[in-house]
């Protein structure tokens, strides 16, 4: 009698965990079906984005805002210029999501650098432009600051035809300018000329006058409307600016408002991605971060790496 009430209660047991073990495998597999659907929403993008700033790094940023609603139909960017200074103000203030910048936060005055997180999505190469007719291709970096500067108002004082020289600049908040003005003028003042705040209409103008001069990232010479210039017998390639060798560069920067997430966090993800990096940028005229041999900080001390 022993021995049955034993193998009873033993056999109670045995089916009491075979009943658990169940019950325990169908919640676990509950839980995981939960967790794949949960990752499966994360994936479905969906909202808005608007991006404002840098006009040399528009080309870019839209490209690649276009391959991602593409991918991503529920989303929509908008991708605005207006200049670096723009770009960082509108972050800065929560009126956009991403601020696209030519310059470190902490080069524009005003700007609560401390406040936004970087993100160096790109590196851009700045040139001088002529119009064809002006006549040179190479110019020294002397003769290029006497040009801005309004030392020198006539092409044939630096090789070129008898032109009057006509100055295009960009306005303050431009971080071409800055850019170009700090590494190509050595930190001159440009004399007053023609200021027009978009790349693409300072090329118009260019490639309109007679005489012409402005200046323009790589990412613009995609024609023969406009002359880019060599300095100092240097030449404006993707490789002598990855060198450090030609001097007018800089990152074109992501600025946002604190660690971003949501969809402005997915969208700089993809600008960094192998495909945006290793073929969007070369399609739009710009070098990937990775490629770079040299690398400079906010102050613009460059060393290699």
């Amino acid at each position: 009698m022993k021995n049955l009430k034993k193998l009873s209660l033993l056999t109670l047991l045995a089916a009491l965990m075979v009943f658990m073990a169940a019950c325990g495998g169908g919640a676990s597999k509950d839980k995981n079906e939960g967790a794949g659907k949960t990752t499966e929403e994360k994936k479905e993008l969906s909202g808005s984005l608007v991006i404002s700033g840098s006009s040399a790094m528009q080309p870019l940023v839209a490209a690649a805002a276009e391959e991602f609603m593409a991918d991503n139909p529920n989303v929509d960017i908008q991708v605005n210029a207006g200049g670096s200074g723009t770009g960082l103000s509108q972050v800065a203030e929560g009126s956009v999501q991403i601020g696209n910048s030519d310059v470190f936060a902490e080069e524009k005055e005003g700007i609560p650098a401390d406040q936004l997180v970087d993100h160096k999505v790109a590196v851009v190469g700045i040139t001088a432009a002529v119009n064809p007719k002006v006549g040179i291709k190479d110019i020294s970096k002397e003769d290029l600051i006497k040009v801005f500067t309004g030392k020198v108002t006539n092409w044939k004082e630096v090789g070129g035809k008898d032109q009057k020289i006509v100055l295009v600049n960009r306005p303050d908040s431009s971080g071409t300018r800055a850019v170009f003005n700090k590494f190509g003028l050595d930190g001159a003042t440009p004399a007053e000329g023609i200021t027009e705040d978009s790349s693409n209409t300072v090329k118009k103008i260019i490639n309109e006058t007679d005489g012409a001069v402005g200046y323009l990232a790589f990412s613009y010479f995609t024609d023969d409307k406009v002359t880019p210039l060599s300095i100092d017998g240097v030449e404006p390639t993707d490789e002598n600016v990855q060198s450090g060798k030609f001097p007018v560069w800089a990152y074109e920067h992501s600025y946002t408002k604190g660690e971003p997430d949501g969809l402005a966090k997915a969208f700089l993800d993809y600008l960094m991605s192998d495909d945006i990096q290793n073929n969007l940028l070369k399609e739009q005229g710009y070098l990937p971060v990775t490629k770079m041999k040299v690398e400079r900080d906010a102050e613009g001390n460059q060393k290699n790496l």
